[in-house]
């Protein structure tokens, strides 16, 4: 529990043996200022490991359930489904890349009464060699379509954050790639939830190759999977507002 409130976390990982440990031991250290543990539940979703990520996680603390078909969006979701009922969610890689302690940052802001608390990359500090340039680049890119497009300044749409499980829900989130981030940062504004950004350090992966920033595939997919995804909201808010003006032009 976290002031009052109980906190799952959600790992998707793959290929992370020699991370995820860590990760999930971070999490199980963080307590309150009476010594109470923070984290209620977190699960650890396997996408398609090929080596032991499975059970480091769970010889670490965590519940382990397995998703083979790849998909960032997919592992969160499948994670989330396995989570016990808690009040926040709070989302983070398995690759070591997050301070975990600044876990208590992002729950601090949603008790503070923020609907979904973003770990603003670009507001922390940055490890040389943290974010390749591609990744640092997009991720402008994709903030300054949001603030166009939607009115609202973000700087990130970093993959550290939490969100109040009942806000979870009604987002409905469905995409199963790297369109996950941004879907949940643009349904939250369209719904005028409020959204906090609070600063994050990265830190350089110390263990294998990241999924996104290492090969040329994953820069390739994350830019279409966030742009995409972009693009399809937009044309959902516009097909929206056409129904609703040819419903106004129908009335006598």
């Amino acid at each position: 529990m976290y002031k009052g409130l109980s906190i799952g976390a959600v790992i998707p990982a793959c290929n992370e043996e020699d991370n995820i440990g860590a990760v999930v031991g971070a999490l199980l250290d963080l307590r309150t200022d009476d010594e109470s543990r923070v984290i209620d539940d977190i699960v650890v979703c396997d996408n398609g490991s090929t080596d032991a990520t499975a059970s480091r996680a769970r010889d670490a603390g965590a519940r382990v359930v397995v998703e083979e078909t790849p998909g960032y969006g997919r592992a969160c979701l499948t994670a989330i489904a396995a989570l016990h009922r808690v009040d926040v969610v709070l989302f983070v890689d398995g690759d070591q890349s997050f301070e975990v302690p600044q876990a208590l940052d992002l729950l601090g802001a949603i008790a503070c009464g923020a609907d979904l608390a973003i770990g603003s990359r670009a507001l922390g500090r940055m490890e040389p060699g943290a974010l390749s340039m591609p990744q640092i680049a997009g991720n402008r890119v994709a903030s300054l379509l949001i603030r166009l497009l939607w009115g609202r300044v973000v700087t990130d749409l970093g993959p550290f954050r939490a969100i109040r499980a009942d806000v979870l829900r009604r987002l409905d989130m469905r995409d199963i790639a790297y369109g996950w981030t941004v879907e949940m940062q643009v349904k939250a504004i369209r719904l005028n939830m409020r959204l906090v950004e609070t600063p994050v350090n990265t830190l350089r992966r110390r263990f294998g190759i990241s999924k996104v920033g290492g090969t040329l595939k994953g820069v390739v997919g994350a830019g279409i999977g966030i742009l995409g995804m972009i693009a399809r909201l937009r044309c959902r808010r516009v097909e929206s507002g056409r129904t609703d003006c040819n419903k106004e032009e129908e009335r006598p």
